[in-house]
């Protein structure tokens, strides 16, 4: 079951997946699109079956779970994906704008998560898979939502993770750095080591399949990343306003 599955990496996750002849739920919210993609599965050998929905909307999620689990029988596999992006300086701070990042890239997780975990607790197996971001380790210029709903998604699938796997369900959480994607196009500052879908869906693939409990990429910017986590403040301050991503 994919969610966020009409564009960027949660299409390209599913698509890959179909070409390999996985049995597909695709939850997002726009219906043609969603249907198209279903049919491109189709298409590769794959099965996919399009239940369009928000995530923030806990009964239609739990619902989508429900009639993929009528039509083929278990959910194996969770990719919690949907997301949505933010830029804004905190000096032009929107509230409503911040609980709708916070809305679609946390609540609408753990909707997910509730949707399809009893089951796997049950039959004492599964794996819940989330993308999160680079951008959960520490905050970034312009990015305040987008960084902290990052940050908060990491740590409730870390907790997920430590109730869970005893409970025979792994957790791995996904930290990607700069796809292009959707929420990447329009940038005029430059991205460090700006990865193709493609790649990126070989990388995330992989990982889930070794059931990673967390794998951050690419290696170069994640390893720059983990080293900001060390950083003094002062030093972290001086060295991120001057490295805006978000323009």
């Amino acid at each position: 079951m994919v969610t966020g599955a009409s564009s960027g990496i949660g299409r390209g996750v599913a698509v890959e997946l179909g070409r390999r002849g996985a049995r597909l739920g695709l939850v997002a919210r726009r219906t043609e699109t969603l249907q198209e993609i279903a049919g491109e599965i189709e298409s590769l050998g794959g099965q996919a079956i399009a239940f369009p929905g928000d995530v923030q909307d806990a009964n239609a999620v739990r619902g989508a779970a429900d009639r993929f689990r009528e039509k083929f029988g278990v959910i194996d596999v969770l990719i919690a994906n949907a997301g949505i992006g933010s830029t804004n300086d905190a000096a032009e701070l929107s509230a409503s704008e911040v609980a709708g990042v916070i809305n679609v890239n946390v609540i609408g997780a753990s909707n997910s998560v509730a949707a399809v975990v009893p089951q796997m607790v049950a039959k004492g197996r599964g794996q819940l898979v989330v993308i999160s971001s680079l951008a959960a380790y520490r905050g970034l210029p312009k990015s305040a939502a987008y960084c902290a709903s990052k940050a908060a998604v990491s740590a409730f699938f870390e907790s997920l993770r430590l109730d869970l796997q005893p409970r025979g369900i792994d957790v791995t959480i996904i930290h990607p750095g700069f796809i292009k994607t959707p929420l990447t196009a329009g940038r005029h500052s430059q991205m460090p080591f700006l990865m193709e879908l493609d790649v990126a869906v070989e990388k995330i693939l992989r990982a889930i399949e070794k059931k990673k409990k967390s794998y951050a990429f690419p290696w170069q910017l994640a390893s720059v990343v983990r080293a900001g986590m060390f950083m003094p403040t002062s030093m972290y301050d001086w060295i991120s306003r001057r490295n805006s991503f978000r323009e």
